[in-house]
């Protein structure tokens, strides 16, 4: 009781945290909302002004940048008008192949990492498209709103509090979207799962679970001044959530009837970072922070849970989760896609024997076939042949640019908000208080600041 007091006591020092009972149960490490500054109201469901020609500035141009870039080509009403990177070879070899599709060559700016401000001052862009290293990205969308544009941010697009709350201030303060480019949500796979959760066919979704499960030692390197592994190295928890998070608190309805109230989270010490590096780089780190495996468990204000887990060194295969159980079924991707519904439902002639472990499995090929045909998302009925060609993972991410330029176009809210990157990207920073306090749940603020019941359900609009 003693160790637990002295934690819990740093805890109050370093963070400024107190402690909150939840719902009469075990002391909570409360995480402090923001107030919400004078004049400035919520952006849920925002809309703004069409843009029918959307014109887009690219900023970083390294792994995820150019095949944005390629993609955004294919989608009417949208021309590249700025392309910037550190390198300038990153910048020449994206405006050679804008000119190899026939398209105008977009201004280039390169040179420090302070370069990007140009960008965010230009008159004639509309979105800036982040697609830099993980510590840059809160800080340059913060600017472009501040500039006047909206902004999509790759994943994580925030990595502490204080950058969450710039960038829901700022976009409230601006009136401008600020959407985090998770592409996952727009997986084939999800899509159709979530269209089955709000036809009903799953019932109430009562647990979700989601994983980031990807062996990086063949990457590493690849990672423009080893961002990425310095991460590791100095943070502790889940530090690349979005993945696995994002698609279950969309069916789930996170602040849109429900909200995140607290995490608790668990790790592994770390060993397989640290031998890679010692092996590949001759580099001995015996303070790396990151464990090898990290868990966390959320509850909601709904009474229900999630489950999250992130491990980038293990030889395991890739796997990033996606599973919900509800009420009158449940849906599974990797390692295994499928569906299980009631059984009685199904087949109301299955014997109740509890001995028989095949009575409830998932269903045949062919009625997942037919279910998944049958509660296709609009989205992807729309677009689907299309994204297949374009690709970008198997096509969401085609998807992901296509939406975002649609709804900018027609005026309409996008499918993710601020609140949602908000949501998403606090495990980072909440994960680790838990972990540094011999696991405590930490509790997860209401980003919305009171407005997360104030929309029933998640709408795609259209």
């Amino acid at each position: 009781m003693k160790k637990f007091i002295i934690l819990f006591s740093s805890c109050l020092l370093s963070f400024n945290c107190g402690a909150q009972q939840s719902k009469g149960q075990s002391l909570v490490l409360k995480t402090p909302v923001k107030e919400r500054p004078a004049g400035q109201t919520d952006v849920l469901e925002l809309r703004t002004e069409r843009l029918p020609v959307v014109r887009v500035a690219f900023i970083g141009l390294g792994m995820r940048g150019p095949g944005a870039v390629n993609r955004m080509t294919y989608i009417p009403g949208v021309e590249v008008v700025a392309l910037c990177d550190v390198e300038q070879k990153n910048t020449e070899k994206v405006n050679k192949m804008l000119e190899e599709k026939g398209l105008p060559r977009a201004l280039e700016f390169y040179g420090d990492t302070s370069v990007w401000r140009k960008v965010t001052a230009l008159p004639n862009v509309d979105l800036v498209y982040v697609a830099t290293d993980w510590l840059s990205h809160a800080k340059i969308g913060i600017q472009a709103m501040k500039d006047g544009k909206h902004v999509a941010i790759e994943v994580p697009a925030a990595v502490t509090m204080d950058e969450i709350w710039g960038l829901i201030n700022t976009s409230e303060q601006t009136r401008k979207h600020c959407m985090q480019l998770e592409n996952c949500v727009y997986d084939f796979f999800e899509l159709t799962t979530l269209n089955m959760v709000q036809q009903g066919l799953l019932g109430e979704v009562i647990h979700g679970e989601g994983a980031y499960i990807h062996g990086l030692q063949p990457y590493w390197d690849e990672y423009w001044n080893d961002w990425r592994m310095d991460f590791n190295k100095k943070h502790r928890g889940d530090v690349y959530p979005t993945h696995g998070l994002g698609p279950v608190c969309q069916a789930m309805n996170i602040h849109r009837g429900d909200k995140l109230n607290y995490l608790v989270a668990m790790d592994t010490k770390a060993i397989g970072n640290p031998e890679f590096l010692k092996k590949k780089r001759n580099e001995e780190v015996k303070d790396f922070r990151n464990g090898d495996h990290t868990t966390t468990m959320i509850g909601t204000e709904n009474g229900k849970s999630i489950l999250i887990e992130h491990n980038v060194t293990s030889p395991r295969p890739y796997n990033r989760m996606y599973q919900l159980t509800g009420t009158k079924g449940f849906a599974n991707k990797y390692p295994i896609e499928g569906y299980a519904l009631d059984s009685e439902e199904l087949d109301p002639a299955l014997t109740k024997n509890h001995e028989n472990l095949t009575a409830h499995s998932f269903v045949p090929e062919d009625v997942q076939v037919a279910l998944m045909e049958k509660y296709k998302h609009p989205i992807a009925k729309d677009i689907e042949d299309q994204a297949k060609k374009v690709g970008g993972h198997g096509g969401m991410d085609f998807i992901m640019d296509y939406r975002l330029i649609y709804c900018l176009q027609r005026g309409l809210p996008l499918d993710m908000d601020v609140y949602d990157l908000a949501e998403w990207c606090s495990l980072i920073p909440l994960t680790e208080i838990s972990l540094d306090n011999n696991s405590a749940p930490v509790e997860i603020p209401d980003f919305t600041r009171g407005g997360w019941n104030k929309i029933k359900g998640l709408k795609f609009a259209q």
